[in-house]
């Protein structure tokens, strides 16, 4: 039987507390992914927008900082590294 890992962590709302454009890039670095490949295409604001996902990098992560619901969710973060956590399961490569 595995014995299940507790990972301690602070959650922080997107919408209480948004990413700034630098904490996105630092991000992104973590994660070796570049802001389209966390970009929300469904999401309200990608349509609002008339985003495509060609959109240059710099601009994609201003629009990410300004309209936080663009960028995919959960992220963990833990030192060097991230993780999106979609699946939840993802989240345990942190421990």
């Amino acid at each position: 039987m595995l014995k299940e890992k507790e990972i301690p962590y602070r959650y922080r709302d997107y919408r209480d507390e948004p990413l700034s454009a630098t904490e996105i890039r630092a991000v992104l670095e973590k994660l070796g992914v570049g802001p389209v490949d966390v970009l929300r295409r469904n999401d309200a604001a990608f349509k609002k927008l008339g985003l495509t996902g060609k959109e240059p990098a710099a601009r994609l992560v201003k629009l990410m900082a300004d309209n936080p619901t663009l960028l995919q969710r959960p992220i963990g973060v833990r030192g060097k590294k991230a993780v999106v956590g979609r699946p939840a399961e993802n989240l345990l490569e942190l421990a």
